[in-house]
């Protein structure tokens, strides 16, 4: 039997650090599980949690460590003291500049939420990022647009998994429902991660888990970084199925958009595939994720309803700041990323005139 890691499944890589505290825990986490020193966590002193490169980046490596794990770390380290205090610190900041930017919701009835889930996504006002993606997105816009995603989309589902344990009854029964459907119920080339694998390959990017988040910046991993907050924490499980139903919610449209974008640059429907597989799967999930789910969990524990509402408000919210990221650079002719992906090379499979 071979040892080789296969790369595509993870662990993720233990990326660089972007100021003292990463660069600081990174160092930690390359030795034996020790413990860390008691002030690294005030060394997270953001003007701007969202945007903050240290502490986003902080937050994702801790919360990694529940996920696939990364390269070359201990297992151990997964409940480290001394991280948990740090992780905890990094998590009040970020919560709080959350919480800031929803700002006040009104008071909603339990049987009323999912109206109330429905307002939420009409008010939402962000940049139509997929409209630019469809009519206007260069190839290499495209490509960075994939890259951003896949810190997600490469373990899509995962983080609303986290929810299923701390359920009952019908919330339950529609959780499972929808992550059957995510997860391709039991089979791994119909599995959403997999197939946004295909897509990655046929835009010439790394398809490895984590290949791409030495490069998102800060605002990437915050959206990242939301999901794991609700998923880990029981106290939140009314916020991660709010912020799950406003992603089913919000996602036939975009995803139908994002399709014909590829389509416009000349992919074939290997490559769309992903998308297209949303627009018909979300078209449904969107119901039960805003009537057995969230309903279901709002009249069964009425005291969790400001709970789902809020977090299906920060999921637009900071994918609305997310969007605006992307859209800002892309005008000023900047790449969105970190430093530029490596240019394309397309498999042979896709339209020539993709390379245009």
């Amino acid at each position: 039997m071979s040892n080789t890691t296969d790369h595509r499944y993870g662990p993720a890589p233990l990326v660089s650090g972007r100021g003292p505290v990463s660069e600081a825990l990174r160092h930690a986490l390359r030795q034996a599980p020790h413990e860390l020193p008691a002030d690294l966590g005030e060394h997270l002193d953001p003007a701007d949690a969202l945007t903050d490169e240290d502490l986003q980046l902080t937050l994702f490596l801790c919360y990694e460590l529940h996920y696939r794990g990364l390269a070359g770390v201990d297992d151990e380290w997964e409940w480290e003291p001394s991280l948990l205090a740090l992780r905890a610190r990094a998590e009040r900041l970020f919560e709080a500049a959350v919480r800031e930017l929803v700002g006040p919701l009104p008071a909603v009835l339990p049987g009323a939420v999912p109206a109330a889930l429905l307002d939420v996504v009409a008010a939402d006002a962000g940049p139509s990022l997929a409209g630019y993606l469809q009519r206007r997105a260069t190839l290499a816009q495209f490509r960075e647009f994939a890259a951003h995603r896949s810190v997600y989309h490469l373990r899509e589902a995962d983080p609303h998994t986290w929810a299923l344990p701390r359920l009952g009854g019908p919330a339950k029964a529609a959780l499972v429902e929808i992550q059957m459907d995510e997860y391709g119920n039991g089979r791994l080339d119909r599995m959403h991660a997999e197939l946004f694998r295909v897509t990655l390959g046929r835009l010439g990017l790394d398809t490895s888990y984590g290949a791409h988040l030495d490069v998102v910046p800060a605002i990437t991993l915050a959206t990242n970084n939301l999901m794991s907050l609700f998923g880990l924490h029981r106290r939140l499980r009314g916020a991660v199925l709010g912020h799950l139903a406003a992603y089913e919610m919000t996602s036939s449209l975009p995803n139908r958009r994002y399709g014909n974008g590829l389509r416009r640059l000349g992919f074939d429907e290997v490559a769309t595939r992903f998308y297209d597989e949303h627009v018909e799967a979300d078209a449904v999930h969107e119901q039960i994720a805003a009537y057995d789910l969230c309903g279901g969990l709002t009249l069964v524990e009425p005291a969790l309803t400001a709970d789902v509402l809020f977090g299906a408000a920060a999921a637009l919210a900071v994918d609305r700041l997310f969007a605006a990221h992307l859209l800002d650079n892309w005008s000023a002719d900047r790449t969105s990323l970190r430093t530029p992906a490596p240019a394309a090379v397309l498999p042979a499979a896709s339209a020539l005139s993709a390379a245009a």
